[in-house]
């Protein structure tokens, strides 16, 4: 698949159209989503339509945005005006939003082709997507195995060349760890840059929209439309946003970029292939220009303990208003309020949905408030609070994006917590609001992807995008494609 600017200059110089190109990608979907089943619904009908209209204006001389005419898949938990959004749950199977969400109207208004909603675990709330209440997505790479998630849909649409780029959502890595799983780059901006209105919220202080793409200059082209204050988002952040393109260089200038290797995220429990590949990727950056120093983030460890006591708290207050009154799912002959209450939401969540709302409300309770969701909200702070001792000596952080390559489907539904733990690198980058990216820097023995994972201080993403477009562009993972 082609990247944005090299399709944007074909568009220009009338050499393809987008109706050809949104037609390519229409069949490709149709012919591999039997094996790959990345997508809820595919839009082709509107696809052609925004392609047709994108067509019109290069026909009378109008000029287009770099984006106008881009095949682009949505993960299925942000809002599409007419188009069903469901969240992978059965209790929104049926839903169809009367309005648009920021994000994908930036993107319509940008002349984007939305080609359809991508399958994610339900409510974002999984690590693999096989938590989705409809399909199982594969791992392009290896339809045996699991994509990742909970944005696994939009990574593996992404990898597969079912689209161009993507829009997922990241609570605890669920943008980044199935980049890592797909071979792709997967960005998590700072909390408040993108808006999230008409996202569907499972976390609300940690969601954050970001975008996937076979390159970081993708990456950031797609950043550069979604990003910005709206006024619709309480959480959302009035700051400027520079174009995060303007400074994609193939090296880094020699000695005057820092960059920090955490020691916590190295050792017990990280396979030593991954180890191998980011040991590599780092002596890459140094060769690069960076200068490299370890740097110890001690409550590091400590994320996953504190996510999976304030993400599930803030699930359980935003998933009460699926309660069978208002909108989506109700379960038939109920004899009262309560009843119809606890059997809609017993037959419209899946078993990941209640164990986190039981986990949640349990700590929320009165008498186990200020010794489990208090104490995490303090050790949330302590967490951001040694990222800021960490950025006071260097510029950017890096460690692996998962501890392993993407693992076989059905192989740790019946644990969660292990499936919790690969949450291990990323959690602590939600909890202190701060950006994260994920590149490939290499493959394991079984041809799986490994990611790298940059950090950034907050609204630094200028130099997420600077460190990892380098990177990439001395390497070849980029040039590697999954054979389906």
């Amino acid at each position: 698949m082609a990247s944005i600017r090299k399709l944007h200059t074909q568009l220009i110089k009338k050499e393809r159209s987008a109706v050809e190109i949104t037609q390519e990608i229409l069949d490709h979907i149709q012919a591999i989503e039997p094996k790959l089943h990345s997508f809820l619904c595919v839009t082709a009908e509107r696809a052609q339509e925004q392609a047709q209209q994108v067509d019109a204006k290069i026909a009378a001389g109008e000029e287009i945005g770099i984006l106008a005419g881009i095949p682009i898949g949505i993960k299925d938990n942000m809002c599409t005006k007419g188009i069903p959004t469901t969240c992978a749950s059965r209790i929104l199977e049926n839903f169809i939003p009367p309005y648009e969400s920021t994000v994908t109207q930036k993107l319509a208004d940008a002349g984007a082709v939305m080609v359809g909603k991508t399958n994610l675990d339900e409510f974002a709330m999984g690590g693999s997507t096989e938590n989705s209440a409809f399909k199982l997505t594969a791992n392009p790479w290896d339809l045996s195995r699991v994509p990742g998630g909970s944005s696994g849909g939009s990574a593996a649409a992404v990898a597969a060349g079912e689209c161009v780029v993507s829009l997922g959502s990241d609570t605890g890595g669920s943008i980044r760890q199935p980049a890592s799983f797909c071979g792709v780059v997967g960005m998590k901006p700072t909390y408040g840059l993108v808006s999230r209105y008409g996202l569907v919220a499972f976390a609300s202080s940690l969601d954050q929209i970001g975008p996937f793409a076979r390159t970081v200059e993708d990456a950031a082209i797609l950043l550069n439309a979604i990003a910005g204050y709206d006024p619709k988002d309480s959480t959302s952040l009035k700051v400027e946003i520079p174009d995060y393109t303007a400074n994609l260089k193939p090296e880094l200038s020699q000695g005057k970029l820092k960059i920090g290797i955490i020691k916590e995220t190295f050792g017990q429990g990280l396979d030593s292939q991954v180890e191998e590949a980011i040991h590599k990727a780092i002596e890459q950056l140094k060769e690069l220009g960076a200068e490299i120093q370890e740097i110890s983030c001690p409550r590091f460890r400590y994320g996953v303990p504190s996510y999976y006591i304030i993400a599930p708290s803030e699930a359980s207050a935003n998933l009460a208003r699926y309660d069978g009154v208002k909108y989506g799912y109700r379960a038939p002959d109920a004899d009262s309020l309560m009843s119809m209450y606890g059997r809609t939401r017993a037959a419209g969540f899946g078993a990941e949905v209640k164990r986190r709302i039981m986990i949640g409300t349990y700590t929320l309770s009165a008498g186990y408030y200020d010794a489990y969701y208090l104490k995490a909200q303090k050790v949330r702070t302590l967490i951001k609070e040694d990222f800021e001792k960490a950025f006071e000596k260097v510029d950017v952080l890096v460690c692996p994006t998962v501890p392993t390559t993407a693992f076989k489907a059905g192989e740790k539904t019946s644990d969660p917590l292990s499936m919790y733990l690969l949450d291990l690198m990323t959690i602590p980058v939600n909890l202190a609001g701060l950006p994260g990216l994920s590149v490939p820097c290499g493959f394991d023995n079984d041809g799986l992807p490994i990611g790298l994972q940059l950090i950034s201080n907050v609204l630094r993403e200028d130099q997420l995008f600077q460190v990892a477009y380098a990177y990439e562009q001395s390497t070849t993972w980029k040039e590697r494609s999954p054979q389906l």
